[in-house]
Formats: structure tokens, sequence, C-alpha cells
């Protein structure tokens, strides 16, 4: 029988096996980074001129941007190959060690401290990724496809979740560099795309290999997915939906990622990550649906439910408040992670706590 478990895009929280078809052929190269590079730096030119950008936030350092192109462009190669390989109901659970690394990097780096229920919220978080990973053997379960490309996935969440946490950071330092203002978005996403499709450039004769290209054969590969993008030649029979579902990939996508940073900005990254977590269920009840490009609606299997049930019950319970708080609590962010108390009454993380004395803002 076929499941949900044969569909499920790793990208999009969204239903088209179509879509991460397409996101194989053309993201993961530099064709399809310009795109995100030119649509950013034009919005970033816009703000610019309308003022919403300054010149104090394009002096920022660029070494951290460096660091998340980086990230970000390995965070995406091994991530685009695990997901070739994986199967796409198991990968949104599987995201879910997101989580577990974004605390664990933020209490590092942050110095953030958690209370007793956000840790067993965690745990459970955990637990149902196991149950998702031992649910079977069946077809398309992640035993059948391998304890490598499952390792793979995760390191791929562990480097997005290092990106989220340095994005943070740099909203932080920004924050005490621009005497208390804030960096647009669109400074971020702009440079950090650049770079990232650099060092996409860069490492791509290594890329190709752990995307199982040959490097002597990429040529034909970006024009096969060219060919594909447009839905033209010998490749119309094999990309039904195209250019349309490409496309709607492109805008969602982006759509997605800006929405997520802004979030991240107002609040934080286990916040954000906490939302699109959710998102998670939505998705898979959607697959059960005959919408378009899916054909037959599908079922779940038993293990997956579990797994799912499990993990939703475990952010519920991190992100439960007790009623009995002390009467002078610590500082706190949203969803009561404590935080260390800076100069002035006001907080900060222990990372920016000595670069805030230094600092003569």
């Amino acid at each position: 029988m076929r499941t949900v478990g044969d569909d499920l895009d790793v990208e999009l929280w969204f239903p088209t096996r179509p879509a991460q078809r397409f996101s194989l052929w053309i993201y993961p190269f530099p064709c399809a980074s310009k795109v995100y590079v030119i649509v950013y730096f034009s919005i970033l030119y816009l703000r610019y001129q309308a003022g919403k950008v300054t010149d104090e936030m394009l002096s920022l350092p660029k070494s951290p941007l460096i660091a998340i192109g980086l990230l970000e462009a390995l965070a995406a190669a091994s991530g685009m190959a695990a997901g070739a390989i994986l199967s796409g109901a198991a990968i949104p659970v599987l995201s879910q060690s997101f989580l577990v690394w974004q605390l664990v990097l933020s209490y590092i780096f942050l110095g953030r401290r958690y209370r007793f229920n956000q840790l067993f919220g965690c745990f459970l978080v955990a637990v149902g990724v196991i149950i998702t990973v031992a649910s079977g053997s069946g077809t398309g379960s992640l035993m059948e496809a391998g304890i490598f490309w499952s390792i793979l996935m995760i390191i791929s969440f562990l480097l997005q979740a290092a990106d989220t946490v340095l994005k943070e950071t740099i909203f932080l330092d920004a924050a005490q560099r621009l005497k208390g203002g804030t960096v647009d978005l669109f400074v971020i996403n702009s440079y950090g795309s650049a770079y990232q499709a650099a060092f996409i450039c860069i490492l791509l004769p290594f890329l190709s290999n752990l995307w199982g290209i040959p490097f002597g054969q990429l040529l034909n590969y970006l024009k096969d997915g060219a060919a594909c993008f447009l839905n033209v030649g010998a490749m119309s029979n094999r990309c039904n939906g195209a250019p349309l579902l490409p496309v709607l990939f492109v805008i969602v996508n982006m759509g997605f990622n800006i929405s997520l940073l802004h979030l991240l900005k107002i609040s934080s990254a286990v916040v954000s990550c906490l939302a699109s977590t959710l998102s998670v269920p939505i998705s898979v009840y959607f697959f059960t649906l005959p919408l378009p490009y899916l054909g037959v609606a599908t079922s779940l299997p038993p293990g997956f439910v579990a797994g799912t049930i499990v993990l939703v019950v475990g952010l519920l319970i991190y992100i439960w408040r007790p009623s009995n708080s002390s009467s002078n609590p610590s500082p706190t962010d949203d969803f009561g992670a404590e935080r260390i108390r800076g100069n002035n009454g006001c907080t900060c993380p222990v990372f920016f706590k000595k670069m805030r004395k230094k600092a003569a803002y």
C-alpha cells in the first residue's frame, strides 16, 4: 500500500513529490542559488532606497555572514543528498532533532537555561524521532534506507541549528552596534545567500559526488535540469507540472525562510524552530487528502502516527509554564528560557557579556 511516506516533501511541509524532484534538480546548484541572491539583493536595494536599510547596517562585520553561508551550503548539500534516499514521511520527524541541537547550542553559546518541563519536552521529541525510525522495515522506512543517510540528515539539521543560533547572535550583536536598533532581515538574507552560493561553487566537485553525480556528467545534468524546469524536450514526459511547481517551490521556500527569520529576530531560534515543528501534523494531514499531483489519497503507517503524537505531546510540555512561578523570577526569553542579566539591568546572552563591557555605545 502506498503511504504518506512515499510523498512527503523535505523542504516545504507541503505535499508535492514533483516539487521535491524539482528541488533536487535545480536547488543545489549555482544557477538556482543565483535566483535567491538576485531576488534578495533586489529587495535589499529597494529597502535601502526607501531608508529601511542604513549604511550602518551594511557596515556590520561580514565574517559571521560568511560563516552563515558556509553552514547553509553544507546543510543544503547534506540534506538534499539524504533526502533523495530517505523516506519522505520520516524526514519531517527526523528534522525535530533540530530542536535538540538548538537547545544544546543555545545553552553553550547563548547562556540559555531551561526548565525541567522544557528538557522533558525535548526528550519526548527525541523519543518521537526514535519511534519513527523504528516504525518497521516496510517499504520506505529508514531501516531500509540505511543508518548512514539518517545520520547525514541529522547532521544536516545540526548545521541548520548552528546557522540559526549564529543568526540570533548577529541580531543581538547588531542591537549593541546600532545603539538599540535592529538590523534589517534582508541584510542577513542577501549576504548569507551570496556566500552560500559562493561556497556551493567552491565545493561543487565534492558535492556532485555526494549527490551521486559524476563531476564529468555535471554539465549534462544541469542541462537536463533546465529542460525539466522549462518542461521542454525529452524531459517533458518526466517533469509533469513544470514550470508551475518549481516556481511555486522557490516562492514558498523564500517566504518560509523570510517568515522564520523574522520570528527569530523578534523571539529566539528555539521559538522559530517550534513554530516550524507545529506544521508537521498539518502537512501529514494534507497527504491524506486527494490533492493535485498526489494521485490517490494516502494512508498513514501506525508507527508514524505514534511518533508524531509523542512529538506533539513533547512540544506541548515544552511550552507549558508552571503556575507557581517565583516572586522574583530570572529574566526569560519567550517560552521561559532563562538568560544571563547584563549591565544596566538588561538581559543578554553570556556570549556578549564581555563585549558589552568593552563597547562604548
